[in-house]
């Protein structure tokens, strides 16, 4: 059976400031879905609250038709939810197999050693880089690194939080490459949060464009390339 990650009505405050206000979306496994939108739009605070690393004030999040809001941030992976996170957030003083061995704390064994060789085919760098500290690598090292890290939970749905930030667009292109193998090769359903707009677009098959915290556009990504709301929404300008 697909499985099928759905926010449904998603109201997120911080104290007195509202950070997402009545999101919905879903998103099934074996697509790409993009959440676009200006900084301050609300698109990490979606991914946290997934994640349960900030708690929702109203609204619900569903796995597979269950409400698993209110749920701790450790037991995502367990649900089959893993997070990339903005800026990487990778451990540096720890070797690349390290990392990659935290990622996979959840599984056996025998599981974590079948995702190491999933990783390293996916991310040849890494696998010659094993011993390597993850604070020496590159930007885009670091990257892969990363999103080993969460491929290594053998998760269903992966969220990825700016992945091309500070990236050389050849690099770019890397990883949404991988980006589109996680998906075609292991099934995996992602949610793409990008500020390169193009990038996202060319990746995702639908998108969702956020402004002030609430949905100002959701269609089949070519549609949202050519609506004019796409514009309007990184202007800061009401929808």
């Amino acid at each position: 059976m697909t499985r099928r990650l759905e926010i449904r009505d998603l109201f997120v405050s911080y104290g007195e400031i509202p950070g997402v206000k009545g999101i919905s979306l879903h998103v099934d496994q074996g697509e790409i879905i993009a959440l676009l939108g200006a900084n301050g739009a609300g698109k990490s605070t979606t991914l946290k609250a997934v994640m349960g690393m900030v708690r929702a004030t109203s609204g619900s999040i569903l796995l597979d038709g269950k409400d698993v809001s209110g749920e701790p941030a450790h037991t995502a992976p367990r649900r089959g939810v893993a997070l990339v996170p903005e800026g990487r957030r990778i451990f540096k003083r720890m070797t690349v197999l390290e990392n990659l061995e935290v990622g996979g704390v959840t599984r056996s064994a025998s599981e974590r050693s079948a995702s190491l060789a999933e990783v390293y085919a996916l991310f040849p760098r890494l696998s010659e880089r094993v011993g390597q500290l993850g604070g020496t690598l590159s930007g885009g090292e670091q990257q892969m690194l990363a999103i080993g890290r969460a491929l290594m939970a053998k998760p269903d749905f992966i969220l990825l939080d700016e992945p091309s930030l500070g990236l050389a667009p050849l690099v770019v292109a890397d990883v949404m490459n991988a980006v589109r193998r996680i998906n075609r090769d292991f099934g995996i359903g992602a949610i793409l949060v990008e500020q390169n707009v193009g990038v996202a677009l060319d990746v995702a098959s639908r998108a969702y464009v956020l402004c002030r915290g609430e949905v100002a556009l959701a269609d089949e990504a070519s549609v949202v390339r050519a609506d004019p709301a796409l514009r309007q929404a990184y202007l800061g300008m009401s929808h």
